[in-house]
This record gives C-alpha cells, structure tokens and sequence, in this order.
C-alpha cells in the first residue's frame, strides 16, 4: 500500500474523513436555517469530479463554477445545471452557447448594461440566463443593492434572459467574531431580497436569489426572500477561515506533505521541499490576528507543531521556523522527516497540484484523486 511515508513529495493530502464531515456540517445548518432553499455548492476549490462524488453521494445536483474549464468537465460528468459566479465577457458568449446546447444549463452573471446589451444580442429569445450581480459590501464586483435605477436597466437590458440576482459576501473574509459574522450573513441576504424586490416592482421577475460564503454559510440565521444559497472551501476548510472563526485547525481537511531537506539549528531553520509552488504565494494570513506564515506545519500524522510555521517560500524550497515573537523552539528534525502544511488558502495551494493524495485518518494512502485547472 502506498503510504504518506513514501509517496514522491510535495503532494496534496486530503483526508476523506474531515471533508465528509465538513460537508455535512454546512448542509445540515443550512438544512435548519431554511429547508426550501436550494444548496448550489461552488467547486472553485475541489476542481475534482471524485470530490463532487463524495459531495453529493454520487448525485448530480445543482452546482457553482469559476471558469468554464470547470462549467465543460463538470457539465461532462452530468452536472447539468451550473451558475458560471464570473461576471461575463463577451468572448466568452460563444463558448457558453455551446455549453448549453450540449444540454448544460448553463447561468451567467453580469453587472453592466453592455455586458447584458450583448447578451441580449447574442440571444434575443432568453436562450442565455443571466443573474446581475449585487455588491452588498464593497466587497469587489457588482451593483449596489440599493441603486434601483441600475438595476433596471441592467435587468431591461438583458431583456427575456435576466433570471434573477445574485452576491457574494467576500467581506466577511475580514471578520472573526461569531456575532459580526451572524449580523453580516443576515444583512447579505436581506441585501439581496432588498434588490430582488426593486427589480420585481419594476416589473422584472426576480426567479433566482443566490447568495453565499463559507463564512455566512456558518452562521447565517435568516434566508428570507433568497432560492439559493453557495459556498465551497467549507469543504476543506483552510487557515484564512480558521483565523475567521469558522474552522478549528482540526477541520482543516487539506495539507502539502513535504519532506525536510536541510537542517540549521544554528539559525534555528528547516528547509523542506514545498516552496511557493507546492503551497501558493497567498498570505491571506497577514492580516489576521494570527499570522501563519506560507502554512502551519504538522507532522506526518497531522498533529499541528505548535508555532512552527512556513516563514518563507521560495519556488521550491520552504523555510520553515518558529512564529516571530513566541517562545516556542524548533523541533529535532533530520534530513528525510516528513511533515505537512496547512495551507493558508485551499483554492490556492490545491490549483498547484494534479491530484489528490486521499487518506482517512491514517497516512495509508486510500486512493488518488485527479483534479483539473485551467479556464
């Protein structure tokens, strides 16, 4: 059997039974905040057909995708009905024809009235469902949910193709307490019911109301007004959403095993060969109340190292010490160790991999689970 011992590293770990778990804990608290809204996860992260296997026990539900690259592989696998979460350009409308007439009901997002012009160009008897897309925190894209005037236009514009609204609440990403993230949940959906119902007064019927995080996700209260509710690194969970509040390190379901190539006591250093190509350039940490570095190192069981951290990447080389202004000392570790890191970001580090090295609480090796990239 092959094992975390011997496997070619760096490698991606994912431990099937930490996923599992998160993914029951995010349906199960959506499922008793309001049953009869739709659960429409985002496979930004997994980019794995086996992931969405487990995910949805072999089922084909509805679900969310960055990049057409994801909207074609996934929709191949029989994932047929896909909210594309990328505000639309105009090369990409041929490419999403052709999506849809292999049988994918395919979604698109706007937020501009010559995005939806074209549209409505390219498909003047609503053969292209399109969302517009609400800014409900400053957050990055989209039309204030407030500004009735855009939003008409827009939803005019799109003429028979617009569907309904859609945001993503990316600013909770700067919150930690239990009490901001639940008020923050709420105001998104109330943001987006406020929205849906200017354009239904308006006189454009408002079908789809999708909002969603994975920090909202976990503590949203009240879904009124809104059909549909995303997220996606619940799955796995990273160290951002741990410093967020919304992920102990335990549920952290992914990692880069690394070996150790170079021992400094001196300098009190270990250099492993997990640069930033293995684990990301993200820092998402930094800003947080705890920064970790390029990722927290664990053993090769997984048990997290105290204030060992990633102090520094290189393309291929990891330098790993003890967090600044901590007592803690590096431990013995000798050239051949193996360790594994915690990544800051999961989107980030997965996309620096081909696959999935699965294990269930072991470092046996189960299986090999093969991901994609590219747009």
């Amino acid at each position: 059997m092959r094992t975390l011992s011997t496997v070619p590293t760096p490698a991606l770990v994912l431990d099937r039974g930490i996923a599992a778990r998160n993914m029951a804990r995010m349906r199960d608290h959506l499922a008793g905040v309001a049953p009869g809204v739709l659960f429409r996860p985002h496979l930004k992260t997994a980019k794995s057909i086996a992931v969405a296997n487990m995910l949805f026990e072999g089922a084909r539900h509805p679900i969310t995708v960055s990049t057409l690259k994801e909207a074609e592989l996934f929709g191949a696998a029989g994932f047929a009905d896909i909210l594309y979460a990328v505000g639309l350009s105009p090369q990409k409308i041929a490419p999403v024809q052709a999506l849809r007439e292999q049988g994918i009901n395919l979604t698109v997002v706007t937020d501009n009235v010559a995005m939806a012009a074209a549209i409505c160009a390219a498909a003047p008897g609503g053969e292209l469902p399109t969302l517009i897309e609400l800014d409900v925190d400053g957050h990055r894209a989209g039309v204030g949910f407030g500004d009735g005037a855009a939003l008409i236009a827009i939803a005019a514009a799109l003429g028979p193709n617009f569907v309904g609204v859609m945001t993503h609440a990316g600013g909770s990403y700067a919150l930690s307490h239990p009490h901001e993230l639940a008020h923050f949940a709420d105001q998104e959906a109330a943001r987006a019911a406020t929205a849906a119902r200017l354009l239904e007064q308006a006189g454009h019927a408002c079908r789809i109301v999708s909002i969603g995080s994975t920090p909202t996700g976990n503590a949203v209260r009240n879904l009124d007004g809104i059909t549909e509710f995303r997220a996606g690194v619940f799955m796995f969970g990273d160290l951002v959403m741990h410093g967020v509040g919304v992920c102990p390190l335990e549920d952290i379901a992914l990692s880069v095993l690394t070996t150790v190539i170079g021992t400094y006591p001196e300098r009190g250093l270990v250099i492993v060969d997990a640069g930033w190509m293995a684990l990301s350039r993200d820092r998402g940490t930094s800003g947080q109340a705890v920064d970790q570095g390029y990722g927290l190192v664990c053993s090769l069981d997984g048990q997290v190292l105290g204030d060992l951290i990633v102090l520094q990447a290189n393309q291929e080389h990891g330098v790993i010490g003890v967090r600044p202004g901590t007592n803690a000392t590096v431990p013995d570790l000798k050239v051949g160790d193996r360790l594994r890191i915690l990544p800051n970001h999961a989107c980030a580090t997965a996309a620096q991999h081909g696959c999935y090295e699965v294990v269930a609480g072991s470092p046996d090796i189960i299986d090999s689970w093969e991901r994609f990239s590219g747009w």
